[in-house]
């Protein structure tokens, strides 16, 4: 089983000590704020119930599955080639983290949080303003494609080296969904690395929450066990992209 371990930093000196996230069971802290928070591990399954395989994912397709809550959409790519590794990061409030690359035969498979840190743009059923645009394609946001986007203040992001904010009024990059590839091929979301903007979210979209989940309380109740991927097509009715 793959474990992408990450390094914390503390204090003055940068000591660094690296951690297999799925071994972790509470928050950990640098000294100036949050940089992985763990969660019960969960199998992504296939929108018929079935474990979804990792390999079984079309290159730089949008996959939406929820984690950690009910309510937060995350997006899975395979960017069609091998992420960078090692890269050093940093939140807002200082807190520095390391993306440790992507996960799958090819190391081209990442996972973020479809919400976006400037002002919490996420999808929906009824429509998505966020998601990655394949190579190839144009965007407002940024000089090249193969980004995600959010396109309600075109703010770009680059999944190959962790989601780093590289165009538009966001300040800091996307969370990441920390993710395990089994033996069998099998997929788990396990953690969520770098700035967190899950809470911020939950105490947002209370009338959205009621309309697409029957309450604020069923929105922000953990997933256990399992979560569904289905294709961006799929979970919004339309998809915005400028």
């Amino acid at each position: 089983m793959e474990r992408r371990g990450f390094l914390k930093l503390t204090g003055t000196t940068a000591a660094a000590v690296v951690i297999a996230p799925s071994l972790i069971t509470e928050r950990l802290y640098a000294e100036d704020g949050k940089l992985y928070q763990t969660y019960e591990k969960i199998q992504l399954k296939d929108a018929d119930g079935n474990p979804l395989k990792a390999s079984a994912l079309k290159k730089e397709e949008n996959y939406v599955f929820n984690f950690p809550y009910i309510s937060t959409p995350c997006i899975v790519v395979d960017l069609g080639e091998a992420t960078q590794k090692d890269v050093r990061l940093m939140a807002d409030d200082g807190t520095e983290y390391i993306f440790k690359g992507g996960v799958g035969k090819n190391g081209s498979i990442v996972a973020f949080s479809a919400i976006c840190p400037h002002q919490l743009t996420h999808p929906t059923p009824d429509a998505s303003f966020f998601q990655y645009l394949p190579r190839g394609g144009k965007t407002l946001a940024y000089k090249e494609a193969g980004v995600f986007v959010c396109s309600s203040h075109l703010s770009a992001f680059t999944p190959k080296d962790g989601g780093k904010r590289v165009g538009g009024p966001a300040t800091e990059g996307l969370t990441q969904i920390v993710l395990e590839i089994d033996a069998d091929d099998n997929m788990w979301a396990v953690g969520a690395l770098g700035p967190n903007k899950f809470h911020d979210y939950l105490d947002s979209f209370k009338s959205e929450f009621k309309k697409f989940y029957g309450n604020k309380r069923k929105a922000k109740k953990l997933i256990k066990e399992e979560t569904k991927v289905v294709a961006l097509t799929d979970f919004s009715t339309d998809i915005m992209q400028y």
